[in-house]
């Protein structure tokens, strides 16, 4: 069993995009003072990297991580993007946006459509209210392609992670999987048989409870975890997924030619941007219909002082450490962090023009990468799109890199971690302040 965390190989993947000279974050290697949050890849900064992927175990602080918005029991349908707020923008303020978006989202037919346009990296929608314990539900429909992937996942500050994962060129499987704290086990990953994911609508479900998870296609279920099975005797834990986690929908081309050899095998092989998909409509594609998320109550035990915010209250990031409380969730700008929240607070007036000036490369990560080479997704008469989403272009939005390389194939336990973890680079790659 070869294990990776998703921290250092997240960091790998991002090092052409990312500035050489910005302090770095692991477990054991904690950020500054001055620039305190530990974003989900391994960078440390203040503003965005303090929201939704801070990694509470290697910021300076606990605190340093904004609290995390309560679990929301809502239904979501997609006439419009209105519920849906660019990660240039989003402060923290769930209650204004439920999702924050990476690269193209479009609507079309009242479905949501996740877009790859040549030489971008795809779109990730995350939902900005947490999910601890609960039943979530997406109907869709898959892309389709090699190289390319679509993913429905849960995915915690602390890297639990609980996932539906489809490859592009084996539409007849959906992959389940499931991490703790970032671990990576290759032994976690249960295939699901399922008919023809591009054309056909399914809904893929994730039941999550404190002692259990299912995965169900179209109501059967495929399989069930229990958390005894997951019972680790050297780290004196339960490597079961176990914290409060974003719903991430996300497509992204695992085959980019920058990619390791084994993730590109795993995608079924380099993605063509020349594709049928590419000529008709200008882009790949995942249609999402209805998306459910159930809430459950708090698991038994748990320190239940107030009702707006998850927070960490030790370093072990176990079920038993997390804390609900009254704490607020939104920054007033993108100076702020968990520890100073009105940090770059400016009068109504002013208050566009400093929130723009305040989105500099250590307040929303990877904002001195280099820029993708692609244009935006474009929006296409069959669909009847529309696009109220920042487009990849005006982000300057890049994933994957043009010069990060890899020696020889990357190990089954490498790929799947790329293949799931990817989405989450999405959400936090090379922005420019709209």
């Amino acid at each position: 069993m070869v294990l990776f965390t998703k921290t250092a190989l997240l960091a790998t993947l991002l090092a052409s995009v990312v500035a050489t000279d910005a302090p770095t974050c692991k477990p054991g290697q904690k950020c500054p003072t001055d620039k305190p949050c530990c974003s989900q890849y391994g960078q440390c900064g203040v503003g965005a990297y303090c929201l939704g992927g801070c990694d509470p175990i290697s910021s300076n602080s606990l605190n340093s991580c904004v609290p995390e918005p309560v679990c929301q029991s809502k239904s979501y349908t997609w006439n419009d993007l209105n519920a849906v707020q660019p990660n240039t923008k989003y402060l923290g303020n769930a209650s204004a946006a439920d999702w924050v978006s990476s690269g193209q989202p479009l609507t079309s037919g009242g479905n949501l459509l996740l877009t790859m346009a040549p030489n971008t990296v795809g779109t990730l929608l995350a939902s900005n209210h947490l999910v601890w314990y609960g039943k979530i539900s997406a109907k869709l429909k898959t892309s389709r392609g090699q190289g390319v992937v679509t993913a429905f996942i849960l995915l915690s500050d602390v890297k639990d992670e609980i996932d539906w994962e489809f490859i592009g060129v084996d539409l007849q499987v959906g992959q389940t999987n499931f991490y703790s704290q970032g671990v990576l086990d290759y032994h976690n990953e249960v295939n699901a048989s399922v008919s023809d994911t591009f054309n056909n609508w399914h809904t893929y479900e994730i039941d999550w409870k404190p002692d259990t998870v299912t995965w169900t296609i179209d109501g059967n279920s495929v399989r069930t975890l229990k958390r005894s099975d997951t019972w680790n005797a050297t780290a004196n834990r339960y490597d079961y997924p176990q914290t409060p986690s974003r719903v991430q929908l996300s497509l992204w081309p695992a085959g980019l030619p920058t990619n390791g050899e084994g993730t590109i095998a795993w995608a079924g092989g380099v993605i063509d941007w020349n594709s049928e998909d590419i000529k008709q409509h200008g882009y790949y594609y995942a249609t999402f219909g209805e998306v459910d998320i159930k809430c459950y109550d708090p698991p038994s035990g748990a320190n239940v002082q107030g009702s707006n915010s998850y927070v960490f209250t030790d370093v072990a990031a176990t079920n038993n450490t997390v804390e609900i409380t009254n704490n607020p969730t939104v920054l007033k700008s993108f100076l702020g962090t968990g520890t100073n929240m009105t940090a770059g607070a400016v009068s109504s007036a002013s208050g566009t023009a400093a929130s723009a000036s305040a989105a500099a490369s250590d307040s929303i990560p990877g904002q001195n990468g280099v820029s993708g080479s692609g244009g935006s997704a474009q929006s296409n008469p069959n669909f009847n799109s529309t696009n109220t989403g920042s487009n990849s272009s005006s982000t300057g939005f890049s994933q994957g890199g043009t010069s990060t390389t890899k020696s020889g194939a990357s190990s089954q336990s490498e790929r799947v971690l790329q293949g799931s973890l990817f989405a989450v680079l999405v959400a936090v790659v090379v922005l420019v302040a709209m």
